[in-house]
């Protein structure tokens, strides 16, 4: 949601041409020409009203004259330019969906922007209703009775869609959905916060892209029209980005970022709550939406990116939920090697350094998301979709798989071994044990180059200046006589110990380049907000494959944390969200354990308190000890597919 969610926002319609810095006064002539614009304001069975803009396909305009379909989506983030004289540069998910001919449809949601009533953080979901109690299901469901008698020439069909938060809505609105509701592609939707999705991961605070998204996204008063900006009441300003390391380091325990004058000021009651509740309690065991994914009658896309660095983990839980409640649903999976909404922006063929030969976000556009909507909302142009249509890094190819993980995947640790090794043999010392001291005031920086925000391509970049820290366990294979393919969940099982009573163990799995991997063209580190951009040597690169951290208090329950008893030997163990990569022959796998991972993860005082309010003399330094022999093994578990 964090870090691109603000960008990704008005993508619907706003579309590619906002993204690359057109402004929303400078409409597109095709929407001005093809379509007219209507704003309803829609009763809710409460009696509040929501705000939708739509953009109707004027008469003669395509070859096909209608009825239409209509496809819409929900947005927190505002659906303008409010006006029916004003048109943002593009409608729609798609270049190919804008000028195939849809009614394109887009509704503020309930207490945000133009929309009246009460807006909640992910408002949880009612699964038994009382009278003119209302959900994001029920609105939905009042939206598209609304729609279908009001709106002139539909085919009665709809189609809904959306990217992060507008994801959300998205799977909300298909819970005991309406029978109008054919197709559904709730894409990187947010789907539980706490569990590697935006807002905690393995129970450490992703603090750098949550403070750095709060300072935009606020309480607004309701209603209300957002003027400026991006026409999607976002107004970008780089000076408002914090310095990611040393400002916030300086700013000491997360609530001073809360309540600090010169920070959030206490004015950001959104802030807060994601402060606040450090445990898994009933705040965000209500806003858990996979535990209620039921009744869904549309054919369903979910679609997520294995780089999103803010809503990973959503899509899959989205995707199992529906199976496991609704037998027999259509239900597809679509993963790409993008960032968080990078399918509907971007070419897709490259993050940072790091290139994948083909431009994947147009082949997902064209060959996949149109011919979806086509086919369920038009009967034209399409197909059913395979279960799972992913795209294997390293490789760079596509792939399809009737299941995910894929049934043949199956289950192997990389054993952590003496002199830094790494191997799918166990160890068979008796003993053996790796230690680093670990600093709360000099963490492990979660790149290795000056940046003022959370770039997103950090989610692949080189992990080379990591290795070289003292406060860094590294553990690295031989090279590969063949490729290894892993494809599903990746779960890191520890035995360590610690002289502190809590600490966070941030485990990264990596793909080594050789040595003599050449350059390939244009290659460069960083980007526009990065401060060295000076060219990479590839040969050597240490590719992140997927990293996550695991607060140790949290290793027997999240609603209940424990400290640990320094120096006794402990299990933690974590399950990271899936990855899809094969390591090509030559190559070398690599294990790190470190931690802290600063300013992405919230610093862990090593003290057992809540570590929000951890008070200043509470950050201590803590000798960690990671176990690595017969009686005691670490390692990572991970899926992986036969060879060919």
């Amino acid at each position: 949601m964090k870090a691109g969610l603000c960008f990704a926002a008005g993508l619907f319609l706003t579309g590619i041409s906002s993204a690359i810095g057109q402004a929303p006064e400078a409409a597109d002539e095709f929407v001005r020409t093809h379509y007219a614009k209507y704003e309803y304001r829609i009763p809710m069975r409460d009696g509040a009203t929501m705000f939708a803009a739509v953009y109707v396909p004027k008469p003669g305009a395509f070859k096909d004259s209608g009825p239409y379909p209509f496809l819409m989506t929900k947005t927190p983030y505002s659906c303008g330019p409010y006006g029916v004289d004003k048109f943002p540069p593009r409608v729609g998910p798609s270049q190919e969906l804008m000028e195939s001919g849809y009614i394109f449809v887009c509704e503020d949601a309930r207490g945000r922007n133009a929309s009246e009533g009460v807006f909640q953080e992910m408002n949880p979901h009612l699964d038994e209703k009382k009278s003119k109690e209302v959900d994001e299901s029920s609105d939905m469901y009042d939206t598209v009775e609304f729609l279908l008698k009001n709106v002139p020439n539909n085919n009665g069909k709809v189609g809904i869609t959306g990217i992060s938060y507008p994801g959300f809505y998205t799977s909300a609105s298909i819970i005991d959905s309406h029978p109008a509701i054919k197709a559904a592609s709730p894409q990187a939707p947010m789907t539980d916060l706490f569990f590697n999705d935006d807002g905690y991961h393995g129970g450490a605070f992703m603090l750098g892209a949550n403070y750095g998204f709060y300072r935009t996204f606020k309480p607004q008063k309701n209603p209300v029209i957002p003027t400026g900006g991006n026409g999607s009441g976002h107004t970008p300003n780089p000076n408002e980005e914090p310095n990611t390391y040393a400002t916030l380091l300086a700013a000491g325990p997360t609530s001073n970022l809360d309540k600090g004058k010169d920070y959030l000021n206490g004015e950001n009651w959104l802030f807060h709550d994601q402060v606040a509740h450090t445990t898994y309690d009933e705040y965000w065991q209500k806003r858990d939406l996979s535990r209620h994914m039921k009744n869904v009658h549309a054919a369903v896309m979910v679609v997520g990116g294995w780089f999103d660095a803010e809503d990973l983990s959503g899509p899959f839980k989205t995707f199992h939920a529906i199976d496991q409640y609704n037998p027999g649903a259509v239900n597809t999976l679509v993963v790409g090697p993008w960032t968080h909404g990078g399918w509907s922006r971007t070419d897709g063929d490259r993050l940072g350094d790091v290139t994948f030969n083909a431009k994947t976000s147009l082949f997902y556009r064209e060959k996949i998301e149109y011919p979806f909507f086509e086919f369920y909302l038009k009967g034209t142009h399409g197909a059913p979709l395979p279960k799972a249509y992913v795209f294997e890094t390293g490789t760079n190819v596509w792939k399809t798989y009737e299941a995910w993980p894929p049934k043949q995947a199956a289950a192997k640790t990389l054993y952590f071994r003496a002199g830094g090794g790494l191997s799918f043999e166990p160890p068979t010392e008796k003993s053996g044990v790796d230690e680093y001291v670990s600093d709360p005031a000099h963490p492990v920086p979660f790149v290795g180059y000056p940046t003022d925000t959370i770039p997103q391509r950090y989610m692949d970049d080189d992990q080379r200046f990591a290795a070289t820290r003292p406060d860094v366990l590294v553990y690295e294979s031989e090279p590969l006589t063949e490729d290894v393919t892993i494809a599903g969940p990746v779960r890191p099982k520890l035995k360590i110990a610690s002289t502190g009573t809590d600490s966070d163990f941030v485990v990264k799995l990596i793909d080594v380049y050789p040595y003599d991997y050449a350059n390939p063209a244009g290659t460069e580190a960083g980007n526009k907000r990065v401060v060295s951009a000076a060219p990479v040597v590839m040969g050597g690169y240490q590719q992140l494959v997927r990293g996550e951290p695991m607060r140790a208090k949290f290793r027997d329950s999240w609603e209940k944390p424990t400290a640990l008893t320094p120096g006794k030997v402990t299990a933690v163990n974590g399950e990271m969200p899936d990855v899809n990569h094969t390591f090509r022959a030559g190559h070398r796998i690599m294990v790190q354990v470190q931690s802290s991972w600063f300013p992405l993860v919230d610093r862990n005082p090593q003290t057992f308190v809540d570590i929000p309010l951890a008070k200043p003399e509470q950050f201590v330094k803590a000798t960690e000890s990671v176990y690595r022999n017969a009686g005691a093994a670490s390692g990572v578990e991970v899926m992986v597919l036969p060879g060919k």
